[in-house]
Parts: structure tokens; C-alpha cells; sequence
């Protein structure tokens, strides 16, 4: 009878647990639609790799950091060379190339590979992610590497010094990281700059198109209230003529002291 009894509580409370577990999982951040399952039979480059079915994938939500294409291969090979995946993303439409976007998870553990990348330093948080919790737990595993100083953010070359604004049209076309002082907020059409420098033709600015604008402020950011403030932007370099970063999302701003 007593180890009748015992077995039944041990069961309630295994399912307890199960159940708990479940819940959980299925709580965390960036739990998107499924999108299915594969085996990894290649890395491509260091943000997206081809299963053993012929389909090719892209990690959303980061840019790689690597200095090289074969470092960032490596990264990314350390974690899922060889290893069996579940994909999640609200979209299944492959981009240009061909390619699936997903949130990836190594099995069985159901690891967060996006995660991973971020915490080690070979990776930056993107621009693409609008859920707020997935977002929000992608910036703190960037935020892990970076404290700790581990990968890319051993060394300071990761932000740009907005006020180098040669240093940062040499990165044209790529995706950068930008620190400085908004000098000012100016208004121009349907555009507004935050200018970081008082030579607007050829200093550092972000730029948020009207359409934008709501999104940029969602989170409770007037943009004129940025003046005289520190700030990190984060983007695509474009000259116009000089170095420019679209903002179309809150997230691409952080704010980081006072004057």
C-alpha cells in the first residue's frame, strides 16, 4: 500500500514537472511558429548552413562579427555542424537566395543557436526582429559577450566613434554598430536626421523616414528628446553623400546617458 502510495505521487508529481516544463518552453522568447526539422549536412557562411535535404537556412535576428568568411564559418560550425535542428519563424517565404529564415534550435537540447552566437561574441543583434521578447532576450545575450568582452568585443573596433565619420564610410554596405552625441534633431521633408555632427552633408546621422516614425517611438522614445543625448545606433552604412543608418524600429536605438 505505502509504496502503491509513493508511486502515485512520485507520477503526480513527474507529470507536475512535465507539465511545468512545458509551459515554460513554450513561454521563452522566439518560440515562433514551426517551421520543421532537419540535419545539418553543411555551414555556408557565418549565418546560414544546408540540411541534408538540399534546403538552405538563414539565422534571423543576427550579423556575424567574424573578420574573415572562414571565422565566421568556424562560429557557427562549432554549434551545429553535423547536429539535427528544429526551425521557428512566422514566414516560410525563402528570401532572394533561397533561402528559409528561422529561428534555430539545436536538438535535443533546444538551445537557441541565434543565442549562442550572440553570448559568444561572434555575433550582433539585427535589426529584423519586432517581437519584443525575443528581442529583448537576444540584446541581453549580446549584452553577456559584451560585458565579459568575449569574441568581437575583446577589442574596441565593434562601435563606431560616430564622430569619425571616415572611419565609418569605410564599412559602406555593411552592418555597424554607431556611438556618439545627437548634436541635433532636424526635421527635412518627410525625413529626420539625428545629426551627430554640425556638417550635415558630411557628418554621421540616422535617418527616420515619416512612415517610421510611430515605429521608432513605440517604446516611448520621442525622437526630439534624443538631442543632446548619447546614443548607439545600429544598421546598414549608406552615404548620402555622407555616412547614413535608416532607423525603421525602436530597437535600433539605445540610449546610453545623459548630455
Amino acid at each position: 500500500m505505502f509504496g502503491s502510495r509513493l508511486s502515485s505521487r512520485g507520477l503526480l508529481a513527474a507529470a507536475l514537472f512535465f507539465l511545468a516544463s512545458f509551459d515554460v518552453a513554450h513561454a521563452a522568447p522566439c518560440q515562433f511558429e514551426e517551421q520543421g526539422e532537419g540535419h545539418v549536412a553543411e555551414v555556408i557562411d557565418g549565418k546560414s548552413f544546408r540540411l541534408s535535404d538540399g534546403s538552405e537556412i538563414k539565422l534571423v535576428g543576427i550579423e556575424p562579427t567574424g573578420a574573415t568568411r572562414a571565422e565566421r564559418i568556424a562560429a557557427l560550425s562549432t554549434i551545429i555542424a553535423d547536429k539535427d535542428v528544429s526551425l521557428r519563424w512566422g514566414d516560410d517565404t525563402p528570401d532572394r537566395y533561397g533561402r528559409q529564415g528561422a529561428m534555430v534550435f539545436v536538438a535535443p537540447s533546444g538551445t537557441l543557436v541565434q543565442g549562442l552566437l550572440l553570448s559568444e561574441g561572434t555575433a550582433l543583434v539585427s535589426t529584423e526582429i519586432t517581437d519584443k521578447d525575443c528581442a529583448a532576450s537576444l540584446s541581453a545575450a549580446e549584452a553577456t559577450a559584451r560585458t565579459a568582452k568575449k569574441g568581437a568585443w575583446a577589442g574596441s573596433a565593434v562601435i563606431k566613434n560616430a564622430e569619425s565619420a571616415d572611419d565609418i564610410l569605410a564599412g559602406i554596405g555593411r552592418f555597424m554598430l554607431v556611438e556618439g552625441r545627437v548634436v541635433s534633431v532636424h526635421q527635412s521633408g518627410a525625413v529626420t536626421y539625428l545629426n551627430f555632427g554640425r556638417r550635415w552633408t558630411r557628418d554621421f546621422a540616422a535617418t527616420i523616414s515619416r512612415r517610421n516614425v510611430a515605429a521608432v517611438e513605440s517604446a516611448g522614445m520621442a525622437l526630439k528628446s534624443l538631442e543632446n543625448r548619447r546614443i548607439r545606433v545600429r544598421g546598414w552604412v549608406e552615404a548620402h553623400p555622407g555616412p547614413r543608418i535608416e532607423v525603421v524600429r525602436s530597437g535600433q536605438i539605445e540610449v546610453l546617458g545623459g548630455n
